[in-house]
């Protein structure tokens, strides 16, 4: 089992159930952009990984060049893997890769509110149900009317958590245009709408306490789902 998060996500490279989830958040990366007016596209990316969500969407996309994102993750090793990415493609005048606590709501400040956010490979690794509602009504922090939510969670066998997800970002003001299940069935991938006003962004604000392990989150892609 991975001992970091770095050696988890070279399990993209080997694992079906994953790699369907990316496709799908990729189809939803690329959705929200075509949807997004004339001009700049803020982009936020919670918990970010190395970024190969939306940087491998940015490879090919006519609106690669509007794109001005913040991609936040904590492990250093994913970070200069996303950093040398980014610098590849030519788009570090427009993302930058914060190594920080993705928790933290001072990460976020003079990008937000943002057009679309990304929070992918979170709500399996919050303690509870009211650890993934306070995240949930937090993302107005992040969000303006209109912005779009892409979002991912795991089912255990004979539980579906993505319908707690998606009840509670309806209770938080969040409309539903899309979603779908990976063609294994154990990888749920949600794409929302907000339709809220927003709120001020505070600064040094707990968004969410991130609680897992890439030792256990590794446990669903083999049996039940954790992400």
């Amino acid at each position: 089992m991975p001992k970091d998060w770095f050696e988890w996500h070279e399990l993209y490279n080997s694992e079906p159930t994953l790699q369907q989830r990316l496709q799908i958040v990729r189809e939803y990366i690329s959705h929200s952009l075509d949807a997004s007016l004339p001009g700049i596209i803020r982009v936020v990316s919670v918990c970010a990984g190395d970024g190969r969500d939306l940087l491998g969407t940015l490879s090919n996309h006519s609106r690669a060049k509007d794109v001005y994102a913040r991609l936040v993750e904590l492990d250093p090793k994913l970070v200069e893997r996303g950093k040398l990415a980014i610098e590849s493609a030519g788009l570090a005048k427009q993302i930058e890769f914060v190594n920080g606590d993705a928790t933290n709501s001072s990460n976020y400040a003079g990008v937000v509110p943002a057009d679309i956010v990304i929070v992918c490979g979170i709500f399996g690794n919050l303690a509870d149900e009211a650890e993934l509602n306070r995240l949930l009504r937090n993302l107005s922090l992040l969000s303006k009317k209109g912005s779009s939510i892409i979002w991912t969670r795991g089912e255990t066998k004979g539980i579906r958590h993505s319908d707690t997800v998606r009840k509670l970002l309806r209770e938080a003001e969040f409309e539903e245009v899309s979603f779908k299940l990976t063609p294994t069935g154990d990888m749920a991938v949600g794409l929302h709408r907000y339709l809220g006003e927003g709120s001020a962004l505070p600064e040094n604000q707990q968004l969410f306490v991130f609680s897992g392990t890439p030792n256990r989150a590794a446990q669903p892609v083999f049996q039940t789902s954790g992400e």
